[in-house]
């Protein structure tokens, strides 16, 4: 595992219930107990945690799945200050102070408030405060209207904050204990994977889709989170919640669970890029994909089509020959895009300045389009 010195830990709903689908104080016992150990050692924590929704299900005595879009933004306001609550109670005990932040993907889909993240995390950390973090279910109505959670039940937001703050590891706890070579629920072969190089087509399909069989636990979901470590330079592991001392085990190097190797870590700028939502497109040809590739910004005449409204300084999809090539943040909007096609379409050129800067792209597709 080599040192570690900030991690980050993601717990889902399942590992912090009882059989009845509430709150269970002696599970979150343990995992506050074996965060705290880290802590000492002197560990920087982050915990992403669920549980908001089932908490408030509970108090209002619901035990049926709730699918209401309001009904689940209200169980998740009332469920939210229980949850602080349990955690709050747990880490005084170890003397350690908490924080609370609510997310939502627009928190690192906007570049001033993805940086005002920052800024909270490291000023938490300074102070020796442990962030807990949830993702804000009843503003975040997008979200949980598929009961299947834009971030993916936390495990891409957890991916994200891991990203955010430069950790060396991510550790997503759920019930289930890792990535299998098949499903295990149908084949008693099923061999768990211990240890995944990069995230493959293969690899990405043994998560199976949402909804069907291979699917369920969210693996799909996590897959979609090693993928976003794989860029920040973060190890990930899945690790089943139930193992006894899972989190202060991993920590150690013990090999549970699957481990996911990151392919690198590019700088923080382009991993918004990356992961930002886009407000459209622009298609280039190829003579311009293969000048951006070598360091060169993308000029006017390279610009064969504009799709969708965007500001300037908006990040869009950069495609060629049908494919995305890339992401970018533009100089341009997409209105005064669209003009300047029309000048160079007359051949009026007007001594239009770059389009995007190579500095503010990022490469989607190492490779020739194909």
């Amino acid at each position: 595992m080599g040192t570690i010195k900030r991690v980050v830990v993601k717990i889902g709903t399942t590992s912090l219930t009882g059989e009845d689908g509430t709150l269970d104080a002696s599970k979150i016992d343990t995992f506050v107990e074996q965060l705290a150990a880290a802590k000492k050692k002197g560990i920087a924590v982050a915990l992403v945690t669920s549980g908001a929704i089932g908490s408030g299900k509970a108090a209002l005595g619901i035990k049926a799945k709730v699918r209401d879009v309001p009904l689940r933004q209200a169980c998740a306001a009332i469920g939210q200050p229980l949850l602080m609550q349990y955690y709050i109670n747990a880490f005084e005990r170890y003397g350690i102070p908490i924080a609370q932040l609510l997310l939502t993907y627009d928190i690192f889909a906007n570049r001033k408030a993805y940086l005002n993240l920052e800024n909270s995390l490291r000023v938490l950390f300074e102070r020796g405060v442990i962030p807990i973090i949830n993702e804000n279910d009843p503003i975040a109505v997008d979200e949980i209207e598929t009961g299947e959670a834009g971030f993916g039940d936390n495990d891409k937001l957890s991916a994200f904050v891991a990203s955010k703050m430069d950790a060396d590891l991510l550790i997503i706890l759920s019930d289930i204990d890792g990535l299998y070579d098949k499903n295990p629920k149908e084949h008693k072969n099923a061999r768990i994977i211990r240890q995944v190089e990069s995230i493959t087509p293969q690899i990405a399909a043994l998560a199976g889709k949402p909804g069907s069989v291979a699917g369920t636990g969210g693996m799909k979901t996590k897959i979609e989170a090693a993928k976003v470590c794989s860029q920040a330079g973060v190890k990930m592991i899945i690790a089943k919640a139930s193992e006894p001392q899972v989190i202060t085990r991993l920590l150690a190097g013990e090999g549970i669970g699957t481990l996911f190797l990151p392919a690198g870590r590019i700088e923080q700028k382009k991993r918004w890029i990356s992961f930002a939502r886009t407000g459209g497109s622009i298609t280039i040809d190829e003579g311009a994909l293969e000048a951006v590739r070598h360091g060169k910004n993308l000029l006017p005449a390279g610009v064969r089509g504009v799709e969708g409204v965007f500001a300037q300084g908006e990040v869009v999809d950069i495609q060629c020959r049908g494919a995305c090539a890339a992401r970018a943040i533009v100089d341009y909007s997409s209105e005064e895009l669209r003009a300047m096609l029309a000048d160079h379409a007359q051949h009026n050129y007007k001594g239009h300045k770059n389009v995007f800067k190579r500095e503010n792209m990022v490469l989607i597709l190492p490779q020739s389009v194909k």
